[in-house]
């Protein structure tokens, strides 16, 4: 069965940094985008950057310039590295692969920046 496991997440004081990971089995990784999504309290999912097979990303302007979304298609792992963080990012952050035909999640991390 296809699965995605994330770890990364926890709690770190404004201004610091995280760095999240998907590990994922049972697919051909290099078939799909990565993504990560996060997901606040009573707030709607937001798209936070994608990565390509070949390395091509995209970022939602809330991170862009503090994120950076990359991929190891040996170890079949996508990677969030979060900078400058700001009590606003606390959220659930969920990993994603797709292609234009399948749609996989990771479990979700909790991702708290408090002082």
């Amino acid at each position: 069965q296809v699965q995605l496991v994330e770890s990364g997440g926890g709690l770190v004081q404004p201004g610091g940094s995280l760095r999240l990971s998907c590990a994922a089995s049972a697919i051909d990784f290099r078939a799909f985008t990565g993504g990560w999504y996060r997901q606040a309290p009573g707030k709607q999912r937001e798209l936070l950057a994608t990565v390509t097979n070949d390395g091509r990303t995209t970022y939602a302007d809330s991170v862009k310039g503090r994120f950076t979304i990359s991929r190891d298609n040996v170890k079949n792992t996508v990677f969030l590295q979060m900078d400058s963080l700001k009590p606003e990012d606390t959220a659930v952050y969920y990993c994603n692969l797709r292609t234009f035909w399948e749609d996989h999640w990771g479990q979700g991390t909790q991702v708290t920046v408090s002082s």
